[in-house]
């Protein structure tokens, strides 16, 4: 297959993902896995390695949300209502953002040849925590995204890779609608019916 032709792949299985997300289908776990899997090998062929690496982290969390996703709908779990981080969650999630950042980008840096490696590492660092919050149905979620869809935005314009930067700005036009979508819910939790 051609890169040109997993690139489409890619943008296809995540516009349709983050999609699925913003309206709490179950099905945006299996499709991330799709896009996931074919950006791990873009990604890596361009050098990201930071990006490559939040990938195969992707798969770990969108395999823990489908789960845990299947859980709450079966009524095996208590349902997952969308709700918001405390102040302590909130401190934590910068902690681990900022110590992930310098850790991540201070090893690229030091070993690999990867490009960009600190602003890649801190985009990802915060990706990782937005991939999580998503399993979990935190609000805080979308924000994380819109800043993360801004970051890669210039990574990829930076790589020549258009139809991720065409991707990416699509994604931050689907997280202001999700977090929108995400907000009204949270207000009234009983609209908040699992898909």
């Amino acid at each position: 297959m051609t890169f040109k032709f997993l690139e489409i792949i890619g943008f296809v299985s995540g516009i349709l993902g983050v999609w699925l997300t913003m309206k709490k289908n179950k099905w945006c776990f299996p499709i991330g896995l799709i896009n996931v899997t074919v950006s791990l090998y873009l990604f890596y062929l361009q050098g990201l390695y930071a990006d490559s690496l939040q990938q195969i982290v992707y798969m770990i969390l969108l395999l823990y949300g489908w789960i845990t996703w299947n859980r709450s709908i079966s009524q095996t779990q208590p349902k997952i209502l969308i709700s918001r981080l405390n102040s302590k969650e909130i401190i934590y999630s910068m902690l681990i953002i900022v110590l992930t950042t310098i850790l991540l980008g201070t090893t690229l840096a030091k070993y690999t040849d990867a490009k960009l490696p600190f602003l890649d590492s801190f985009a990802t660092s915060c990706a990782f925590l937005a991939q999580y919050f998503i399993a979990r149905k935190k609000i805080e979620t979308w924000i994380l995204w819109m800043i993360v869809n801004v970051i890669y935005t210039g990574i990829y314009m930076h790589n020549e890779m258009f139809l991720y930067v065409g991707l990416f700005t699509i994604y931050g036009i689907l997280t202001v609608m999700g977090w929108k979508s995400w907000r009204i819910e949270l207000k009234n939790p009983l609209a908040d019916v699992a898909h």
